[in-house]
């Protein structure tokens, strides 16, 4: 029974991160935005009018790393989402949604009662060492952001820096709507604050939720100023808001909503800015404009990664770039597996050297009951480098 329960919850996320669940937003829906929305005005950025070019290869380090870890470490197994933020002291905080935890076989195979949980950080240190945090006890883990009495669990978001050390984590709150293995359904965004130190929680507070906007895709600081990208599928196209916040408190401060010209108090007021990305992407400073990353959702459970640029984080953005294929999807994929695919592709920005980007993407199977336990290298994060190149 447990294994057929973590199938369903794994298969749920999976098809979240595939397009198919998010809720349709009722803010309005015209694409929307301009240059200006960041304190970029027309022509005062030159990266939209370039030629983005990218060739991208295996970070084989980090993925053997965490390959590794997974084998051996006797703490996570496997994980999605792969969010980073930077702790301090040289350390780096990988947060992950649902997450294996235990031991893996000497076969490679995942024992079946493997420990598992909602959400996880790994720590890795300036030496590059890994460490699991988790919440509960070493004998009976349990997530960090731990489910509600009544049931309900959180998938986290994009983490930031939060006041006083702390760590603030958007969440998106899931709920069972019946007893079938799909029968579930977002039912609201929330906060969770960490500690900054021990990344234990300290509280949790209700974020804006009357759109079905699922708020915390990403979160970019920028001079004072935390934009908080979400995600809905106004018409059946999974499109990108942004809302901003613009205090000390970060994501708890009071929101602001892109509504194609300008900033507007009232959450229905928001309008896609893009099309097409997934329930994870990143967007961040590039040269003298915005580059964001995203698996390409504009066809279901598509192998390409891909990159836009604008003038600002509210767009528009250019047509996409094709960064990289993955390789692991379906059956002509280097599994040979029809139920394996990839998605919730991004960017880690922190890590950039350059025009050399640090992208993560996340695979997953369908066959939630065989396959994440035959094979634990399925359910885990990839790595990979993309140089850019930008002329014109």
């Amino acid at each position: 029974m447990r294994r057929r329960t973590i199938a369903a919850t794994l298969a749920a996320a999976s098809l979240c991160a595939g397009a198919l669940f998010a809720a349709p937003a009722t803010a309005a829906v015209a694409i929307g935005g301009n240059h200006g929305g960041g304190g970029h005005g027309p022509g005062q950025c030159s990266l939209v009018d370039k030629t983005l070019t990218a060739t991208a290869n295996v970070d084989q380090g980090l993925t053997e790393q965490f390959t590794a870890y997974g084998n051996t470490g006797g703490a996570w197994t496997g994980g999605d989402s792969t969010f980073s933020l930077p702790l301090g002291k040289g350390k780096t905080g990988w947060f992950f949604s649902d997450t294996f935890l235990g031991t893996v076989n000497a076969d490679g195979s995942r024992p079946t009662d493997s420990p598992f949980v909602n959400n996880s950080v790994v720590v890795q240190d300036r030496r590059g060492g890994l460490t699991t945090i988790t919440g509960g006890t070493p004998e009976e883990p349990a997530a960090i952001i731990p489910p509600e009495p009544d049931g309900k669990w959180y998938w986290i978001g994009d983490p930031t820096p939060g006041r006083d050390g702390t760590v603030q984590v958007p969440l998106l709150q899931f709920g069972r709507t019946g007893s079938g293995q799909w029968d579930f359904a977002w039912t609201a965004n929330r906060l969770a604050t960490l500690d900054g130190q021990t990344l234990q929680l300290e509280s949790i507070t209700d974020l804006p939720s009357a759109t079905g906007i699922n708020w915390g895709s990403w979160t970019l600081e920028e001079r004072g100023t935390t934009y908080i990208y979400g995600i809905a599928d106004p018409g059946g196209v999974r499109s990108a808001y942004v809302a901003r916040a613009q205090d000390r408190d970060g994501v708890k401060g009071a929101w602001t909503y892109w509504n194609g010209t300008g900033w507007s108090g009232a959450e229905t007021d928001a309008v896609p800015v893009v099309p097409y990305v997934a329930n994870e992407f990143s967007v961040a400073p590039f040269r003298d404009g915005y580059l964001l990353v995203t698996q390409d959702t504009s066809e279901l459970f598509s192998t390409r990664i891909v990159a836009r640029t604008s003038c600002s984080p509210t767009g528009p953005f250019t047509d996409p770039v094709e960064l990289y294929r993955t390789p692991e999807t379906g059956a002509l994929g280097s599994y040979g597996d029809p139920d394996v695919f990839t998605y919730n592709a991004h960017e880690h920005p922190q890590l950039r050297q350059g025009n050399r980007i640090l992208v993560s993407y996340n695979v997953n199977t369908f066959d939630n009951v065989g396959d994440v336990y035959d094979d634990a290298s399925i359910y885990r994060p990839r790595f990979i480098d993309v140089q850019l190149k930008v002329t014109g």
